[in-house]
């Protein structure tokens, strides 16, 4: 290990044998860090935090620290699990779970592989991140936010509790998302409104011409204004080819709790 003499391990923490530690940084006693994985100058990791192989954590990034959250527990540590091949850039922030017993082992934030966090981005207790996310600068989730895999969050973009970011979604700059986020759409404004199929995610995606059709079908069908939710849901089934595109989407609109944004 390459652990800067100005750096603070303690001695209970488990890193793997090639981790980098950089000057002034912080790591706690539950913490463990796997193979490959830098830590720059001045960051904290905390908590009851499981880091994979091969991320990088820039300068000033705060990671599975005390959530911002009153009903935490005081003396109880939350949890932070975190895949593989992530980068984590500049000041960003990644809160432990919330815990207000010892029956909620069971809670954890959460975020996948190959995930890319700008600057001052925020990941607050109890979110769930997939795959391939990227959140640009000072993107923020509020907490129990869940963003599916391959979604983008644009810069200063803020997620309301509870809700969900649908895979292959992208979140224009400077928005406000207050209802789930339909996954292959772009969603942007204050308050946030559909606005379409994410044809450039989904070109880069793979997602064959065919894919890309029905998507925009679907899109088309779910905007009439003649329509509610659920008769438009119906027009899909019923007029769309099944495909797993198609059952995805249907059943994350019957699924979301605070509804979506169309």
């Amino acid at each position: 290990m390459n652990i800067h003499p100005t750096a603070i391990v303690d001695p209970k923490a488990e890193l793997a044998d090639d981790v980098e530690v950089h000057p002034f940084t912080i790591i706690g006693p539950h913490v463990q860090l796997g193979a490959g994985t830098v830590v720059g100058p001045h960051c904290v990791i905390q908590g009851r935090t499981v880091v994979g192989e091969n991320n990088h954590f820039f300068s000033g990034a705060q990671i599975g620290v005390l959530s911002q959250d009153l009903k935490h527990r005081k003396g109880l540590v939350g949890r932070a699990e975190i895949g593989n091949n992530n980068c984590f850039r500049e000041h960003v922030t990644v809160s432990a779970s919330t815990m207000t017993s010892y029956d909620e082992e069971h809670r954890v934030t959460s975020i996948g592989s190959g995930c890319l966090f700008m600057a001052y981005s925020h990941i607050a207790h109890d979110c769930h991140i997939g795959d391939q996310v990227v959140m640009a600068n000072c993107a923020s989730l509020a907490g129990h936010v869940d963003v599916e895999d391959h979604a983008i969050l644009g810069g200063l973009s803020g997620i309301h509790q509870e809700c969900v970011v649908g895979k292959l979604s992208f979140v224009g700059g400077m928005s406000r998302v207050t209802k789930d986020v339909p996954p292959f759409m772009i969603v942007e404004g204050n308050p946030a409104r559909c606005c379409g199929p994410n044809s450039v995610g989904l070109r880069r995606a793979g997602l064959d011409q065919e894919a890309r059709g029905l998507i925009k079908n679907m899109y088309r069908i779910i905007s009439r204004h003649d329509l509610n939710t659920t008769q438009a849901l119906h027009e899909i089934e019923a007029q769309l080819a099944e495909t797993p595109e198609r059952d995805y989407f249907v059943d994350f609109f019957r699924k979301s709790i605070r509804g979506v944004t169309v």
